[in-house]
């Protein structure tokens, strides 16, 4: 019986095929040592006997003698070397990288906030994974299918990575203000996770991204409440004691509506501010009065006198005020310690000093 030549190859001239069959003629899946095997750079070979994994090849180019199948010679237990051809199923399983595959949680996922409490936290982003063990995705996911596409695991694919994601959140016990600036972390903690599950079936899950992580609107909202009121937060001390000094000036100007002002600063919570904007600014009028005071004082000490009814002062010696004409009374103080005298005194009534 003439043996025929066979060249086994597949030219992939798609984007999402992991796994091709290859088809043999009509005539039968019949392989002899006339045949050939090639098997490009990205692929891998599989020889399948009687439902069973018989020769794994790898990129290059076989001639099928029976010193290359070791094992597929040992399961067919040929005696003639290929000169009986043999019948079997040769799948050519892609191996490089499928990227940017997007995945998103159709659902949000529970997690438990240390500062908000419970939230729910929606996510989305992309990854990218190869077959890593034909074998093992053979037997667990390929079956005898003609073919199998990036499609066909896809749906089942993300279904692990969201799981994987909702187990990191809840083992990280982050905050939701702090998911943006650790979406790296989340990613190796997604791919340490996920990637047993991956192996399973003999893939890889070679690269993950996780684009955004967000909460529900009014999470959202009441996050930027709290930023704006944390920028605010050294400026609006300020700007109620500037408010209230402003209305301190008009209740100055209208001394009957001081008291209202008072109340209602206190009842708005503005009390304290107030107050202090009061005491701030009535320390220069204190300071102005005690200088005055000590004015006076040093006045009377060197002998000046202050009429009694316009309050200028007098000097000493006159008789009368010299701005309202009223007439002083002469008093006498004490040479000693400056007292005053009473009428008629001989002795200072402080410090016995006679006069």
């Amino acid at each position: 019986m003439a043996l025929f030549r066979l060249n086994i190859e597949w030219a992939d001239d798609s984007k999402n095929t992991l796994v091709y069959k290859y088809p043999f003629k009509k005539s039968g899946r019949e392989v002899n040592n006339k045949s050939s095997l090639t098997v490009r750079e990205s692929q891998m070979a599989v020889f399948v006997y009687k439902g069973q994994i018989a020769d794994i090849f790898e990129p290059g180019l076989y001639q099928l003698e029976t010193n290359i199948l070791p094992i597929l010679t040992k399961l067919a237990a040929w005696k003639y070397a290929f000169e009986t051809p043999i019948t079997l199923d040769v799948y050519f399983v892609n191996t490089k990288q499928f990227t940017n595959i997007k995945w998103g949680t159709q659902n949000p996922i529970m997690m438990r906030d240390p500062e908000f409490g419970a939230i729910r936290v929606r996510g989305y982003g992309a990854f990218a994974f190869k077959v890593d063990d034909p074998a093992t995705f053979l037997k667990e996911l390929f079956g005898t299918n003609s073919t199998f596409k990036t499609s066909d695991i896809e749906d089942y694919a993300k279904t692990m990575l969201i799981s994987a994601l909702a187990d990191a959140l809840g083992e990280s016990k982050i905050s939701a203000l702090d998911l943006a600036g650790n979406t790296l972390e989340f990613n190796e903690m997604v791919k340490l996770n996920v990637q047993e599950k991956f192996s399973e079936m003999g893939l890889k899950l070679t690269n993950l991204f996780i684009e955004n992580m967000s909460v529900p609107t009014e999470v959202e909202r009441a996050l930027d409440e709290r930023s704006r009121l944390g920028i605010l937060g050294g400026a609006t001390d300020t700007m109620m004691k500037v408010a209230a000094a402003e209305a301190m000036k008009d209740a100055a100007k209208n001394p009957g509506v001081g008291g209202t002002f008072m109340g209602a600063g206190v009842g708005l919570g503005a009390g304290a501010a107030v107050g202090s904007v009061f005491a701030e600014a009535m320390k220069p009028q204190a300071q102005n009065g005690q200088a005055a005071q000590g004015n006076g004082a040093a006045q009377a000490a060197q002998g000046g006198k202050t009429c009694a009814k316009c309050g200028a002062q007098i000097p000493s010696g006159a008789k009368f005020c010299p701005e309202c004409g009223e007439k002083v009374a002469q008093k006498r103080f004490c040479v000693n310690c400056g007292a005053e005298i009473p009428a008629g005194a001989k002795f200072c009534p402080e410090c016995g000093n006679k006069q």
